[in-house]
């Protein structure tokens, strides 16, 4: 697997993912709208063995021109979270789904070996279950969780013994990125934290997995070194660090200082639920190495740096802000 495409790598994981595959010896390209800003990637920019197209994934010509010769592909790239997805939802379909049902075909035909899915944990919709685990079935809410489950089918449907597929449902990620986002639970309350000096906590008692960037950028390199045999036409589930949304403002304020006050208002978010990682612990031995304590360390450290200017209203910082101000068509 020396030449890998990487899908929205200048994206907030996607910004910590490249640098890790060159750093690892891999011939990368990348086809990204850059929408974030061009200098996400600067700090590995003029490698060579990096290539950046900045390109749209829905263009199939793009796609026919750009993959040939490639060994694997990682896809990122999608319209992310739900209040973005419904700000325009046919374009969120025409790139979270048309496009990935081009992709994956381009990518057969084209001869790749390997394709590595980044689905979401939130197919799974709400569970009374006291830990989700992949067997539970699928229950989408939102047309974003839905088409992601979608795209899952499609990808498991066009699996070969020459086109082996893995599909990853990652929980929410946290921590510090080139391309950083600061509408992410712990990165949120970090934010608040140490720019308003307080926390504002909506609701509390809902639980959401996390993980840390550095795991979730490792695991696909991991992915990438495993036999075929073992991740071909596999779903795992990567979220670690169950934890309500109130417990994650306390672990904020503890790392940060206890005079930090903690707000809490009513949310009708009533989304809450624990997934299970076990799967791929037994299945392969991946385990993460970092914690949500060293996240928000990593985000103080940055704002300390002052690599994170203007945090409160700079858009880029804000999925949903950049498409209400881009509109793409």
């Amino acid at each position: 697997m020396n030449k890998v495409l990487v899908t929205g790598g200048a994206g907030y994981v996607g910004a910590v993912l490249v640098p890790k595959l060159l750093d690892k010896g891999y011939d990368v390209k990348v086809i990204d709208l850059y929408m974030y800003g061009e200098d996400v990637l600067d700090s590995v920019k003029g490698y060579p063995r990096l290539t950046q197209v900045k390109g749209d994934i829905r263009d199939r010509e793009l796609l026919e021109r750009e993959l040939p010769g490639t060994d694997a592909v990682i896809h990122l790239a999608c319209i992310s979270n739900d209040p973005s997805y419904e700000l325009d939802p046919a374009l969120g379909k025409s790139i979270n789904y048309d496009a990935f049902v081009g992709l994956v075909d381009v990518s057969k035909k084209a001869g790749v070996n390997r394709f590595i899915y980044a689905s979401s944990s939130s197919v799974y919709g709400i569970k009374d279950e006291p830990e989700v685990t992949e067997d539970l079935p699928l229950e989408p809410l939102t047309d974003y969780s839905k088409y992601k489950a979608k795209c899952e089918e499609v990808l498991l449907g066009e699996a070969s013994d020459d086109f082996i597929v893995t599909v990853v449902r990652p929980s929410t990620v946290c921590g510090y990125s080139p391309r950083l986002r600061l509408d992410l639970t712990v990165n949120i309350l970090t934010n608040h934290a140490i720019n308003k000096g307080k926390i504002t906590v909506f609701g509390g008692e809902q639980k959401r997995p996390n993980l840390h960037i550095q795991d979730m950028t490792d695991l696909y390199l991991f992915l990438l070194e495993q036999p075929a045999n073992k991740i071909h036409k596999k779903i795992y589930n990567v979220g670690y660090q169950n934890y309500k949304v109130r417990e994650i403002a306390e672990m904020v304020k503890k790392t940060l200082g206890d005079q930090i006050p903690v707000e809490v208002t009513p949310t009708d978010d009533i989304r809450s639920y624990h997934v299970s990682s076990r799967k791929i612990k037994e299945e392969l031995g991946y385990e993460p190495r970092h914690t949500i304590e060293e996240a928000i360390r990593d985000l103080a450290d940055a704002f300390k740096a002052g690599l994170i200017p203007d945090p409160m209203e700079d858009m880029k910082y804000y999925n949903i802000k950049t498409m209400q101000a881009m509109r793409l068509e």
